[in-house]
């Protein structure tokens, strides 16, 4: 079975209703991302941040996946599927998708501050100070902030390298280390990308571009690749 890997960024959870950082100026929901997403924010105010994801983690709770989340999800029934995604919501996951990699952690899960592998599924639970890991620290988001590493880079690496077909859907490929994450895909495979802009690649010359939102690109190419999968 062929191995067919996907990398999404925001606007895949954007056609779900989810508002992105890039669309909002680097405000979202009137809060400085500088501020609420970085480190440098949790040691200034932790209040602060933990209010900011609780906020994020009740309205990814409520949103549904797309028709995009739901077509990815279908084509396991005809490859092999890994999905590697820049997203903290679980959206993915809620389609029916198995095999899931997030880069930059999940909203609901929490983690002591001390101890990245003490960790826990708070569900779309909010967070306070005072609330504590077994260890006796303070839990935060479970999220890779600005400033911190992405310690699932070399596994993403590591997938991409193995694909047979590669999507990229709803990313800007501007922000790195993420976007170096194209690099690892071998020559002469089929790759795609899935976003209503021009990407910013550093070339288009091996890519299909389907100028297209995730919602409505992403069924359609699933019915594509499913179709030349089986003849």
């Amino acid at each position: 079975m062929k191995h067919l890997v996907v990398l999404t960024g925001a606007g895949m959870s954007a056609d779900s209703g989810l508002a992105t950082f890039r669309d909002a100026g680097g405000l979202w929901e009137g809060y400085d991302i500088n501020e609420v997403a970085s480190i440098d924010g949790w040691n200034r105010n932790p209040e602060k941040v933990l209010e900011f994801y609780n906020l994020r983690r009740k309205q990814a709770s409520e949103a549904e996946p797309n028709e995009g989340h739901i077509a990815l999800a279908r084509i396991e029934e005809s490859f092999n599927v890994s999905i590697i995604t820049q997203n903290v919501d679980d959206l993915h996951e809620r389609a029916g998708s198995k095999n899931v990699l997030h880069l930059h952690g999940e909203l609901r899960k929490a983690r002591s501050i001390k101890n990245s592998k003490l960790v826990y599924d708070i569900g779309s639970k909010p967070l306070k100070l005072g609330d504590t890991a077994e260890d006796g620290e303070q839990l935060r988001p479970d999220i890779v902030w600005f400033g911190e590493p992405v310690p699932m880079m070399e596994k993403a690496a590591s997938i991409v390298e193995q694909a047979d077909l590669f999507i990229v859907i709803g990313t800007s490929l501007v922000v790195y280390p993420a976007a170096g994450l194209v690099d690892y895909s071998q020559p002469g495979i089929s790759k795609y990308i899935i976003d209503p802009a021009t990407p910013e690649l550093y070339t288009l010359q091996d890519w299909v571009h389907i100028k297209s939102t995730a919602a409505e690109g992403t069924p359609d190419l699933a019915d594509q690749i499913i179709k030349d999968g089986i003849d």
